[in-house]
């Protein structure tokens, strides 16, 4: 599908803590092939882009970030905005200043504040409802919402764009990621953002930058079931192990090279320290992004006007059709 393919392809998996955020990177070669590298830091955030740039030589880099990219379209349609790239610059200054500001208390939400809460301690989801008034699944984008299939549950919920709280709360995320690093490379415009700036066919024949929204998780069926099935977590040693196999037969399969520390460290499960499910979810978010530019298989690339204007898509992340997009709470 991909005649032309980056000459860098990365994966960053995300967090609010500059310690949790880990990106993995491949490097096309002279022969055609990928040489993958063991995930780093991220680092200085100021220097992210630019350093990639010089990995590749100037040639076109695709990057892969684990943080939403692109809003609710209820939401959007509320503070009507039709355009996420053209609104992502302004947001922090104006009548945006206090967009990334977290709202401590529920009488500071607003729809131009709509992040909540800054911190434990009584807050709820009803809180944000009242404050944006709106429900909470009008607050997910469709690619984060729950997908159920004759009655089979294809897809859990994601926490809602906006919430701030707990281990799967994605909002302290997107604030880093769109103020530190999309907004500074919209503003010296240098970057494309799929799917908002055209179909990522088109976008990597381009020389130049590249992004993508990922979700490692989208990736792991990937490589097969036992990648982390059923009873296994990313956050165990043993059961990272368990899935090394599967990794190093698909990277062998599409002739990905594995630089010496990369293989010791996908063999050892990355090791035992707490930083360890983040080098996973790095590495696999690398070698799922490189799965679909390799294989064979189509991809979701939107035509629906919303999801490419407003909403964005999970890189990789199918669309089902056939089921109803949204679910009305009572």
């Amino acid at each position: 599908m991909f005649t032309n393919l980056p000459a860098l392809v990365a994966h960053a998996d995300w967090g609010s803590d500059p310690k949790k955020r880990w990106m993995a990177f491949a490097v096309r070669q002279k022969d055609g092939d990928y040489l993958a590298h063991s995930p780093k830091l991220v680092g200085d955030l100021n220097k992210l882009i630019e350093c990639l740039r010089v990995c590749s030589g100037g040639a076109t880099i695709m990057i892969g970030f684990d943080f939403p990219i692109g809003l609710p379209r209820q939401y959007a349609e509320k503070v009507k905005v039709d355009n996420f790239l053209e609104l992502l610059p302004q947001l922090g200054e104006g009548e945006w200043r206090q967009f990334y500001c977290v709202s401590e208390k529920p009488d500071e939400i607003n729809l131009k504040r709509p992040f909540y809460p800054m911190r434990p301690g009584g807050t709820s989801h009803e809180d944000l409802k009242q404050g944006l008034e709106m429900n909470i699944t009008d607050l997910r984008r469709e690619c984060e919402r729950e997908v159920r299939k004759e009655g089979k549950l294809i897809r859990r919920a994601a926490s809602p764009l906006f919430w701030t709280l707990g281990g799967q709360q994605v909002g302290k995320a997107a604030i880093i990621g769109w103020r530190e690093v999309l907004s500074p490379a919209l503003k010296k415009g240098d970057v494309a953002i799929w799917p908002f700036s055209g179909h990522l066919v088109d976008l990597v024949k381009r020389s130049g930058v590249v992004i993508t929204e990922t979700y490692p998780a989208e990736f792991y069926t990937h490589f097969g079931e036992g990648l982390l099935g059923i009873g296994k977590s990313k956050r165990n040693q043993g059961h990272r192990k368990l899935g090394s196999g599967l990794l190093l037969s698909w990277a062998e399969n599409y002739h990905i090279k594995l630089d010496r520390d990369l293989r010791e460290n996908i063999l050892d499960g990355f090791g035992p320290t707490y930083n360890g499910e983040d080098q996973f979810d790095a590495t696999v978010g690398l070698f799922g992004m490189l799965d679909v530019l390799l294989s064979e298989k189509p991809f979701y690339d939107p035509e629906d006007r919303i999801i490419e204007s407003v909403e964005g898509w999970i890189f990789g992340q199918e669309r089902i059709e056939n089921i109803p997009k949204v679910t009305k709470e009572r």
